[in-house]
C-alpha cells in the first residue's frame, strides 16, 4: 500500500491556513488549488504564484510537522499493518523530510517515507514491481492518481480528500474509487490486500 500525505494522512490546508494567517495572508477555499486559494486581507486577487510558493516552502521547511492527522488515518494505518506493507510517498520539498519524518513518528507512523515530486505513477510502477502482492495507492489528486492507474494499471486507486471543506471542491473520476471517511477506506484497502 502507498499512500500520500497531504489531504490523506494529514490536515495540510488546516495546517498551511494557520500558517499563513500568522504571516498576515489568508487561506480562502474557494477551488480545489493551492497557490490560487491564498489573499492578502482585503484583496480579490489571489497572491502572485511566486509569493505562494515562498509561503509554500516556508512551511514546510519550518511548520509542516504541525499540523493533525487526518480522522480516522492513524487507526486505519494501525489496522493494516498486518496485512500490508505501507509505504508513504509525498510530494514534499526536500527540506521537509526530517520534520515529516517527526510528524509521522509522533502519530505512531513508522512506515517508510519516500519524498518526490512530479506525477507519481512511475515511482509507483517501480516500487509495486517489488511486490508480489495485490497493490493500493492513495492519494487526493486525480493527476497522481492517473498517473499510477496509467503506470501500474494492476494498482488499486484510491481518491481521499480529508479536509471537509474541500471535500464539494474536489474534482471526483469514475477511475478512482472515492472514500472520504478513513474507516471504510482502510476496510476497502484491507479487502484488496487480502485478496491476493
Amino acid at each position: 500500500m502507498i499512500v500520500d500525505v497531504d489531504e490523506v494522512l494529514g490536515l495540510f490546508m488546516e495546517g498551511f491556513g494557520a500558517f499563513v494567517s500568522e504571516h498576515g495572508y489568508e487561506l480562502r477555499l474557494d477551488r480545489f488549488a493551492l497557490f490560487q486559494n491564498l489573499f492578502r486581507p482585503g484583496a480579490t486577487e489571489h497572491l502572485e504564484l511566486s509569493e505562494g510558493r515562498r509561503l509554500f516552502d516556508d512551511f514546510f521547511s519550518t511548520r509542516c510537522h504541525e499540523m493533525e492527522p487526518a480522522p480516522g488515518a492513524v487507526e486505519a494505518l494501525r489496522r493494516l499493518r498486518p496485512h500490508a506493507e505501507i509505504l508513504i510517498l509525498s510530494n514534499a520539498p526536500a527540506q521537509a523530510e526530517r520534520l515529516r519524518g517527526q510528524w509521522l513518528a509522533r502519530h505512531g507512523l513508522p512506515e517508510a517515507l519516500i519524498l518526490s515530486s512530479g506525477p507519481k505513477g512511475p515511482i509507483t510502477a517501480g516500487l509495486v514491481a517489488q511486490s508480489a502482492g495485490p497493490t493500493a495507492f492513495v492519494d487526493d489528486l486525480l493527476s497522481n492518481l492517473d498517473s499510477v492507474a496509467e503506470h501500474a494499471p494492476g494498482t488499486a486507486t484510491f481518491q481521499h480528500v480529508a479536509d471537509l471543506r474541500l471535500r464539494p471542491l474536489a474534482p471526483r473520476s469514475d477511475r478512482h474509487r472515492r472514500i472520504d471517511d478513513w474507516a471504510e477506506l482502510g476496510a476497502a484497502i484491507e479487502a484488496v490486500v487480502r485478496a491476493g
